[in-house]
């Protein structure tokens, strides 16, 4: 197996970000609201650890977010372990980079009455700009929809 320890060093920086949520993904309407913010992360235990803050400011004023992501060299696995400043509970993904981009899946229960998987994906990585999305699934992983978008562009390294 690879070491993929330095698969999220595209990642480090600061970036711009321009956020899309969809309010409620699984109801028929598209509602959805747009926050603009900057993303700042930093690499940590040289490299097998990196904490993002996240800063968007939107309709319904201002949010934050928490990640920290850390690396399992005998899994050859990342964690996501993400925090909400709106909702303050802690959420996980795990899972790998494969054919050129990172998903990580894992269960939350912070948003709806019954828990709900969620798939975390970066892809159309690139030097200077990346892409985030959330897709969910309350069916088991059958079908999964978006919820949120993030596309990044770096400020600086």
């Amino acid at each position: 197996m690879r070491d993929g320890q330095h698969d999220f060093d595209f990642n480090i920086g600061v970036w711009h970000t321009h956020i899309k949520r969809i309010l409620d993904p699984f109801a028929s309407s598209s509602a959805s609201v747009e926050l603009n913010g900057t993303v700042t992360v930093r690499k940590v235990w040289d490299g097998k650890a990196e904490l993002e803050e996240i800063e968007a400011d939107g309709p319904k004023g201002h949010w934050e977010g928490l990640t920290l992501f850390l690396y399992n060299p005998s899994a050859h696995q990342w964690t996501q372990s993400f925090a909400n400043s709106k909702v303050g509970t802690l959420s996980s993904n795990i899972g790998e980079f494969k054919d050129g981009r990172v998903v990580l899946i894992g269960q939350d229960n912070s948003v709806y009455d019954k828990t709900i998987l969620v798939k975390a994906m970066w892809s159309n990585i690139k030097p200077d700009s990346h892409q985030y999305e959330e897709s969910y699934s309350n069916d088991g992983g059958t079908t999964w929809v978006r919820s949120f978008t993030a596309n990044l562009t770096r400020l600086k390294q």
